[in-house]
């Protein structure tokens, strides 16, 4: 279900055999938010606008709920529900990545062919967390956020250290860092059990100093957001200064920019 997300404008992009709505806001090069479960929340358009108030041209493109409703037991019980049962999503993979990373990076392409600039930022969240890395394949992406990735579903030790990506998305990562000077930046809460450890463990080992993670402990997520700890730039953002939460808000920004705009 399509709806307005305030401060944005809609468009609607067939890419990839595949029609989307996508929210668009700002000026600058492109960056791809994409939404954790249960869609655009009130809070993802509220960090979706930090991003192009920071000097960028938002994509924010709809791939499952209904823009705008507030997050609720229901609402996430609702989506996750619909995305167990889509075909665009590969729940337990650890070495591939869900077939929707086609069309996202598709987007990139025509994003990057927009706005230009040296390449495209990618922020990902929860089940989208780790498409940013799978979307350097193919595609502009030279920033990538992944912000407490959770596929795959961590139910094995093989899958808590998974990636999500494959052998080839792997090495055109690699490649991209070493030709384009891409960069990744992680985030988690030590405790989140949806993201694990291990997950960054083997981010650092595979990339090395071409990764950047942030891992705050689970005291200092907003009280007020749903239990266990896990959305780091959204419903668990304490948005003051000194608080852990505005500092990866803040260090996310600053990557983007290091990345994005010219010196």
């Amino acid at each position: 279900m399509n709806a307005e997300v305030p401060g944005f404008t809609s468009t609607h992009l067939t890419l990839a055999g595949t029609e989307r709505t996508v929210y668009l806001r700002g000026q600058g090069p492109a960056v791809i938010v994409m939404t954790e479960v249960p869609g655009i929340t009130p809070a993802v358009a509220a960090f979706a606008t930090r991003v192009a108030d920071a000097g960028f041209r938002v994509y924010l493109p709809q791939l499952f709920g209904t823009p705008m409703r507030p997050v609720s037991p229901a609402a996430l019980a609702r989506t996750f529900a619909h995305v167990c049962v889509s075909r665009e999503f590969r729940l337990l993979a650890a070495d591939a990545s869900s077939p929707i990373v086609d069309w996202l990076r598709a987007l990139a392409r025509h994003a990057h062919g927009e706005c230009g600039g040296p390449g495209v930022g990618a922020v990902g969240m929860c089940i989208t967390g780790n498409f940013g890395l799978a979307m350097m394949l193919n595609a502009p992406v030279i920033a990538a956020v992944l912000s407490q990735p959770s596929l795959p579903v961590p139910l094995t030790a093989r899958m808590r250290a998974g990636l999500h990506a494959s052998p080839a998305e792997l090495a055109a990562a690699h490649e991209q860092i070493d030709r384009r000077g891409a960069r990744i930046l992680a985030m988690r809460f030590d405790n989140d059990p949806l993201c694990p450890g291990a997950r960054f463990e083997r981010l650092r080992h595979e990339f090395a100093a071409a990764v950047e993670t942030i891992e705050i402990p689970g005291r200092f997520a907003n009280p007020q957001g749903p239990r266990p700890p896990h959305s780091v730039l959204t419903n668990h953002l304490i948005d003051e200064h000194g608080q852990p939460t505005r500092a990866a808000l803040d260090r996310t920004l600053a990557f983007l920019r290091e990345q994005l705009l010219p010196a």
